[in-house]
């Protein structure tokens, strides 16, 4: 492998991606999805739109990044590994950092969130996948209103 090459990243690695920042950036949205297409898609459209993107590919990897770096909006998917949607939203909303951030719940299973209790964990919503980008951006738009300088 020559210098100029990174090594490939394997399947249950975690991830984290970020985008430099704009110079005033639209806010910082915390994408996390087990399946790389919907992260990926996201997060270009996101950062596409002049915001900062941060990823994690799991509830436990979105914790501890919305921890370390509070972001003004989370979009998390409901059926994740080792800690899913209604779990990390609970987590998050139980940690004085991070309980005020708006959290969006996607699934494919609106009546799981319903009955795995999404909105009573704490979200802010839940939106059914498919979700398109510029949907969602409108979502989180209305929830970061007043919180963005």
């Amino acid at each position: 492998m020559s210098e100029s090459t990174s090594p490939l990243r394997e399947p249950g690695d975690d991830y984290e991606a970020q985008d430099a920042p704009p110079a005033r950036p639209l806010g910082r949205i915390l994408i996390v999805d087990d399946f790389p297409d919907a992260v990926e898609m996201y997060r270009m459209y996101f950062a596409h739109s002049g915001y900062q993107v941060l990823t994690a590919r799991d509830g436990l990897a979105a914790v501890a990044m919305a921890l370390r770096s509070v972001p003004d909006v989370i979009v998390m998917d409901l059926s994740m590994p080792r800690l899913d949607g209604v779990k990390a939203t609970r987590e998050l909303r139980g940690q004085r950092r991070t309980c005020h951030i708006p959290i969006i719940l996607l699934t494919g299973f609106p009546e799981r969130a319903i009955r795995e209790g999404a909105i009573e964990a704490g979200a802010d919503m839940f939106l059914t996948k498919p979700c398109l980008p510029d949907d969602l951006e409108g979502h989180v738009r209305r929830l970061m209103e007043g919180r963005i300088k």
